[in-house]
């Protein structure tokens, strides 16, 4: 999944943090409530605008942001 085609950051929305393309929902919010357990399905009763495909998307860009820290740190 290209997290790129979904996944967006402008300086003039929410401060530039990263967020569902056409959308002011941010990733973290969606990352939050999949923390917290709640089902994509769940997650889409909640906000009818998101799709699976965007929820995915937030995952894979979390992944390769953790991914990327962890390699920039050097290890552990």
């Amino acid at each position: 999944m290209d997290w790129k085609i979904h996944i967006i950051s402008t300086p003039d929305v929410l401060r530039g943090k990263p967020r569902i393309k056409g959308t002011r929902i941010p990733v973290s919010l969606v990352l939050g409530y999949l923390a917290a357990g709640k089902g994509v399905d769940e997650i889409i009763e909640e906000f009818p605008d998101l799709t699976k495909e965007q929820i995915t998307a937030c995952l894979s860009y979390a992944r390769e942001l953790s991914e990327f820290e962890v390699a920039a740190a050097g290890g552990f």
